[in-house]
């Protein structure tokens, strides 16, 4: 009897596989959608609807549940970082089959997370549905956080990003973008076990309601915050003009000495001794050689364009030597007597910010896999990290806080800054090339995630980038100014710095306070918390099995 069972359970498993699947790419569609490259916050929500609907109508077990959650994960991670496979084949010269292999492996070790969350959900499911709800928002907020936090973490992709525009996007100044996702999932999972009988009960409408208070409440506190309660104690800095230089410089020329490097040394020299804007910036290793190796006065030149007057500048370049190792770094100059700061006679210093949050396998090589990336043909290196919550760079009453490429995907390190806040910055710079990855939606991906860093922060995000997307982003998270994709040439614009002499708290979000104070660990308790409340609801509640009647798949 039991094997007639499960043999007739074998299509409903192939049949909610598939769906599992279609929605997981639904979502890696929603992050960035294609042809538009605009996040699509309905389609994310639908497709936790769809994973959600599995998982309550069909009743898995424990272990089916884990193929759902992996099967999802696969498609929507897959979907989400295909572009992987230009770097490594395209530029890399990896073998196109090892390539393809080595992005499905990432994607399913990633993927394995998302399954322990589902079985853990069919395995701790009680049978309220409120506290069903709450326990698959936590189980998701807790594979989303492991994903973007061991082994460094690779939070790229995250669902919260979709949301960086509509109904959830005032959220992300409370609980941040995995907060947002988790919301998004325990909605989904709400509405997936709501029936017509439920919508008799009175219970329903108030937790309704409560729902709708909350958000319009969320909502309100953010206009309030943005729009109309900033209220500095004295007038804030002018908007700060800007020259943002877009190289262009191809990829697989970048850093080759007979053409790339060349190129790169010009162009960006001419811009920077050029350009009229009070703060010029170039893209992440704009200069892609070390000083030392630079031709002698070079780089001596550009300082010295930019220690009188009043303009300053923030260029991308690789510091430090064998003996000491190498970082990368933003170099920064501005005239010895500062407008706005106290003039103190002597040269200024140059500004240094180095990179904190390094690319596995781009900037370090993680243990035992050196063995791969000899297969590689790509300039790796080895870097030294900097600090986290480095000083910002303070310009005509700005204080300008640089964050390097992949760096921005990190919520909690750039909140870092916002524990002082009469030092918190008022404009965020992201100095970035993501040129391995082509003219793909990775551009477009990264740009949401910018976005949504306005949002937690309230700040500013200046991108300067080698081949995209160079833009402003204001601190609603509108991206105001935008160069084209993979052309050579200069965005020049305005940029309206935030927190300039706030008298209370510097204009700085709950997600920064606390974030700043303790990272990400008040979502992992609070998700931990309500995963213990469900294990004890269901050892006290009916009988193993409320939830989840482990019967093959697809039976009642």
């Amino acid at each position: 009897m039991a094997r007639a069972l499960m043999s007739r359970s074998r299509p409903a498993m192939v049949a909610a596989t598939g769906l599992s699947a279609l929605a997981g790419l639904a979502q890696a569609a929603s992050l960035a959608w294609p042809g538009t490259g605009q996040p699509v916050w309905w389609l994310q929500w639908l497709s936790m609807l769809v994973l959600a609907g599995l998982l309550h109508h069909l009743r898995p077990s424990g272990r089916q549940g884990a193929w759902l959650g992996f099967s999802f994960a696969l498609a929507w991670l897959c979907g989400t970082f295909w572009w992987l496979f230009i770097s490594l084949h395209t530029y890399g010269g990896l073998a196109a089959p090892l390539a393809v292999a080595a992005v499905l492996a990432l994607a399913a070790f990633l993927a394995l997370y998302y399954a322990a969350a589902l079985w853990s959900f069919c395995t701790l499911a009680p049978a309220n549905k409120a506290l069903a709800a709450m326990l698959f928002a936590a189980l998701w907020l807790l594979a989303e956080l492991v994903r973007g936090t061991w082994f460094t973490g690779f939070p790229w992709g995250a669902g919260g990003y979709a949301h960086v525009q509509g109904p959830l996007a005032s959220l992300p100044r409370w609980v941040g973008v995995y907060g947002v996702g988790a919301v998004s999932a325990g909605l989904a999972m709400a509405c997936v076990q709501c029936r017509g009988s439920d919508l008799r009960r009175w219970s329903t409408w108030v937790a309704v309601l409560a729902v709708v208070a909350v958000g319009g409440w969320a909502a309100l506190q953010r206009h309030c915050a943005v729009e109309l309660c900033y209220t500095p104690s004295r007038a804030p800095a002018p908007p700060l003009s800007l020259a943002l230089l877009q190289g262009n410089i191809p990829q697989d020329e970048k850093f080759e000495e007979g053409s790339g490097v060349p190129l790169a040394l010009q162009w960006y020299a001419q811009q920077l001794r050029s350009e009229t804007a009070t703060l010029v910036v170039a893209p992440e290793t704009a200069i892609p050689l070390l000083p030392q190796q630079l031709i002698p006065g070079y780089l001596e030149g550009l300082q010295a364009r930019y220690t009188e007057g009043a303009q300053a500048a923030l260029v991308g370049i690789p510091l430090g030597n064998a003996r000491a190792g190498y970082t990368n770094s933003v170099l920064g100059w501005r005239p010895s007597s500062t407008p706005g700061m106290p003039s103190g006679g002597a040269a200024e210093p140059v500004y240094t910010y180095s990179k904190h949050h390094l690319v596995p396998f781009g900037e370090f090589i993680p243990p035992l896999f050196k063995w791969f990336t000899a297969m590689l043909n790509i300039p790796l290196g080895d870097f030294n990290r900097g600090t986290v919550g480095q000083a910002s760079f303070e310009w005509v009453g700005q204080r300008i806080a640089p964050n390097i490429c992949y760096e921005d995907l990190f919520g909690e390190e750039l909140a870092a800054r916002f524990a002082d806040p009469a030092q918190a910055p008022t404009v965020m710079v992201n100095f970035s090339n993501i040129g391995w990855f082509g003219n793909t939606l990775a551009i477009d991906q990264h740009l949401q995630i910018s976005r949504m860093r306005t949002l937690e922060l309230e700040r500013p995000m200046v991108r300067a980038t080698n081949t995209g997307a160079t833009a402003i982003i204001d601190h609603r998270g509108v991206v105001t100014h935008q160069l084209e994709r993979h052309t050579r040439g200069v965005l020049r614009a305005e940029v309206q710095g935030r927190g300039q002499g706030v008298s209370a708290d510097g204009g700085v979000t709950p997600f920064a306070w606390w974030a700043s104070r303790w990272g990400l660990w008040p979502l992992w308790c609070a998700g931990l918390l309500v995963v213990c409340v469900a294990w004890v609801a269901r050892r006290r509640g009916p009988a193993p099995g409320a939830y989840s009647r482990h019967l093959p798949f697809g039976m009642e």
